[in-house]
Parts: structure tokens; C-alpha cells; sequence
């Protein structure tokens, strides 16, 4: 009978002392948790404010101040527009219907050689 006592007793103290480690454990996880709920609340403040800032920044009023203070700039004026209809005619088309005009300008550049390359062979 004492035998069956002492292993009770041993059971007894080996759950306690199992529920008190399982205790501290997920004390320790609850801190954690609160920490990090924490850190996230401080971030998504952080978020809002520099949200704030930012749509005080990106302002158009303040933008055309700080262009009006800092730029030279000049007014736009109403004759500085016009119609389509007084726009010039368009460019003529080079000789040879070619309509690329700096392509032409490369075809009637002299092929020397430059650099260290060696010149392509020609055709004859």
C-alpha cells in the first residue's frame, strides 16, 4: 500500500511540475505575442503618419509654391497656342521615297574603318 502511495505521489509531482512548465511556457508565448501585437500597432501608426506626411508633400498648392520660389519660370501665354490649321507643312520626303531620313543620312555616310576592327568584306 505505501508503494502504490509514493507512486501517486510521484505522479502527482511530476504533473504538477509538468502543468507549472506548460504554465511558464506559454506565459513566455503570451509575451511574445503582446510584444509583437505591439510593435505591429506601432508600425501601422508609423504607416498612417508617414501616410500623412506624404499627402502633405505630394500637395498641389504646395508644389506650386515651391515651383513658383525655386523655378524661373514664366507664365504660360494665351498665344502660344493655336489651331492645327496654322501648323507648317510637313517635311518633305527625302529622294528615293526613303522615309526615314537619318537611316538615309547613315547610308551616304562614308564606311570608313574605325578602331581595332576589321572592315567587313564587300560585296562586288
Amino acid at each position: 500500500m505505501r508503494l502504490l502511495h509514493l507512486i501517486v505521489v510521484a505522479a502527482l509531482v511530476s504533473a504538477a511540475a509538468s502543468v507549472y512548465k506548460l504554465k511558464f511556457v506559454s506565459a513566455l508565448q503570451a509575451e511574445r505575442v503582446a510584444k509583437l501585437a505591439a510593435d505591429l500597432r506601432r508600425e501601422r501608426d508609423a504607416i498612417a503618419s508617414l501616410r500623412a506626411e506624404w499627402s502633405q508633400l505630394d500637395n498641389p498648392g504646395r508644389i506650386q509654391g515651391l515651383a513658383e520660389r525655386h523655378l524661373k519660370l514664366r507664365q504660360i501665354d494665351a498665344t502660344q497656342f493655336d489651331d492645327f490649321a496654322h501648323l507648317s507643312e510637313r517635311a518633305a520626303v527625302p529622294a528615293g521615297g526613303d522615309i526615314d531620313p537619318i537611316g538615309a543620312m547613315i547610308e551616304q555616310a562614308p564606311h570608313d574603318v574605325t578602331g581595332s576592327i576589321n572592315a567587313p568584306a564587300r560585296a562586288r
